[in-house]
């Protein structure tokens, strides 16, 4: 994979020195592995392009024990700087009053020369509030697409991969007839096939605008399209067309070892599935009901955004801003973009990454970035913004998984989710009024 030097991105930019130590800005993430690296290698890009501010970055964890060892150290009044935080978190965060510096407020008052309008509307739409004034900074934001193994396909006399649901079927049925053992699989089954589901089809996954038109939201995800797409699942998960393997990307071995010819995942899965995939293997954007629209709507996002917390010095926070405009240089965002398979969130990263030939050279990694930015955005493919959604989630697992084991019908198991999760959305609701 392209991998362009940090280096070249601290050229020209400079901070004024203060002649003093170093300020210290710390900073929370859940990134681990390969990213985690490439963390502090942008951190320490920063901190060598100025000598005023020195940027630390820390691991706490997954995203579920990031965010919830930063909210413990904010009532213990030990929070850091910035803390990277999951999308479903998104609206918790908001809620937390007096917790959280808006960005756009942060930049505004630092004197930072910020414009919201070159970041891509589909990112920046699920991290700003209702005037579209972004309250964090997107950082690391994915969207789900369709991995398909080419040798499987070829060897099975299939020449593309399929676009609609009533493809996914024949396609699968033929790998099926040829040997394969399972036609796909799916990652994070919540976020591909029901909100992103949800979102491809232009139907409401919760009622008020998917809770952005305020917190007396219901869930809608229930509804006929969705019930009919999960109970074909189920008969899926019966005869080996589909063939679930765990709630996050647990799923992976059976699309590495070549037991499922799709899989469903992250486009940030791309640099896993190159280093793991001992075939030829192709991108494509995930499949739509024909029978029900011509056209999909975008994809909804993924991933996570940096959150700054309210309680440190002034000065502190002119390096906190220094260190986010520094994030969103387009050399920055680029090298991110191409190492890490995350979207870019600039357009200025996208041209910059697309005039260097990365697309061309790595087929498959611009896919993302097309589907979540095709069309405006509906208030049904906008994204979520629903309290409590980490247990909401959950929920949606465990009926979802009584489905694939038979035990539920999908408009029963639905139904429950439902009634489940309303009741944490009202806790929420009490909670936050």
């Amino acid at each position: 994979m392209y991998k362009l030097k940090l280096a070249s991105a601290v050229i020209g930019f400079s901070i004024a020195s203060s002649g003093f130590a170093a300020t210290n800005i710390e900073w929370w993430h859940a990134m681990g592995g390969a990213n985690g690296e490439k963390v502090n290698e942008i951190a320490k890009a920063f901190n060598d392009s100025q000598d005023a501010y020195t940027v630390k970055p820390v691991y706490k964890g997954n995203y579920t024990e990031t965010m919830t060892s930063a909210i413990a150290a904010f009532r213990a009044k030990k929070q850091p700087h910035i803390v990277q935080v999951f999308e479903v978190g998104t609206a918790s965060m908001m809620s937390a009053k007096g917790a959280i510096y808006p960005v756009y407020e942060l930049m505004r008052e630092s004197g930072q020369s910020f414009d919201q309008s070159g970041f891509l509307s589909a990112v920046t739409g699920y991290y700003s509030d209702q005037d579209g004034n972004m309250l964090s900074m997107p950082f690391n934001s994915s969207t789900p697409v369709l991995y398909y193994n080419k040798d499987l396909f070829a060897k099975a006399g299939i020449k593309n991969p399929p676009t609609t649901w009533e493809e996914m079927e024949s396609v699968s049925q033929t790998l099926l007839d040829n040997g394969v053992k399972c036609g796909f699989t799916t990652a994070w089954q919540s976020w591909v096939q029901l909100e992103n589901f949800s979102a491809r089809h232009n139907v409401p996954f919760a009622s008020e605008a998917n809770g952005f038109g305020g917190l007396d939201t219901k869930l809608t995800f229930n509804g006929s399209l969705q019930v009919a797409h999960i109970e074909k699942m189920g008969e899926w998960q019966q005869n080996g067309i589909f063939s679930y393997g765990g709630r996050r990307s647990d799923s992976a071995p059976k699309f590495y070892s070549q037991e499922c010819a799709m899989f469903m995942n992250s486009s940030a899965g791309y640099a896993g599935i190159k280093k793991n995939a001992k075939f030829d293997f192709g991108v494509s954007q995930l499949p739509y009901q024909g029978s029900a629209i011509s056209e999909p709507k975008n994809t909804i996002i993924g991933g996570a955004s940096l959150w700054v917390l309210q309680g440190h010095k002034k000065e502190e926070y002119k390096g906190v801003a220094s260190f986010l405009s520094f994030l969103s240089r387009a050399e920055v965002q680029a090298d991110w973009h191409q190492f890490s398979g995350y979207l870019p969130i600039t357009r200025a990263a996208y041209d910059l990454t697309k005039g260097q030939g990365f697309y061309a050279q790595n087929v498959g990694t611009e896919t993302g970035v097309l589907q979540m930015t095709s069309g405006t955005p509906t208030p049904n493919s906008k994204g979520l913004r629903l309290g409590n959604f980490v247990q909401i989630r959950d929920i949606i697992n465990e009926e979802l998984e009584s489905v694939w084991a038979g035990q539920k019908s999908a408009q029963a198991a639905l139904d429950e989710a439902v009634k489940r999760g309303d009741v944490l959305l009202r806790k929420f609701e009490r909670a936050n009024k």
